[in-house]
């Protein structure tokens, strides 16, 4: 199955939950059960290097529709893009095998907000993300952090992000957009 139809069925699952009274509070960790597919393994018979990290959007969409924070986004006419994102894998996820995509915000600094995902079995992690992601406005232009918890709250009880996190993102990012960033290799 394609992502894009599992994006769909996550939304649509997402939408329902909140009805049933199911929403999460923004510091909650979410949960989405997946089954690995056909579709997601490689030439190894494992689920793909890959795909973890479109899989791991789904947990994304769970928890910002759970939270509240999508229709927030929707209503201000803001989106978010992840900016940098690092994973590490620990056991490989073998065909059918089910999994859940568990989420959790756990942090912003002066720019940018940061999920932890974990693809997790029986309690035990395979696979963890770290994903950083920026606010941006469909009129063009960046959302500060202050716009974003205005409209949003800032949740509370988040605990303070580890510093290796802090050293990941900043030894990661590229320039700005508007910076010239050349491909050289020497």
């Amino acid at each position: 199955m394609n992502v894009i139809w599992r994006t769909l069925l996550v939304i649509l699952a997402a939408r329902r939950r909140v009805r049933r009274g199911k929403a999460l509070d923004p510091t909650a960790v979410g949960t989405v059960r997946l089954t690995t597919l056909p579709s997601d393994i490689d030439i190894l018979r494992h689920m793909n290097n890959g795909r973890y990290l479109s899989l791991f959007d789904l947990g994304r969409w769970d928890l910002l529709i759970r939270a509240g924070l999508f229709d927030a986004m929707k209503e201000n006419g803001w989106y978010a893009v992840v900016s940098s994102e690092t994973v590490t894998f620990r056991k490989s996820l073998q065909l059918w095998q089910r999994f859940d995509v568990q989420t959790r915000f756990i942090g912003h600094d002066e720019k940018a907000v940061f999920m932890e995902h974990r693809a997790v079995v029986k309690g035990e992690v395979y696979a963890r993300a770290i994903v950083r992601a920026r606010m941006l406005r469909r009129t063009g232009g960046t959302v500060s952090n202050e716009e974003l918890f205005a409209a949003v709250g800032k949740p509370e009880g988040v605990r303070e992000i580890d510093a290796w996190v802090h050293d990941w993102a900043a030894a990661s990012a590229l320039p700005p957009v508007r910076t010239p960033a050349p491909s050289d290799w020497s």
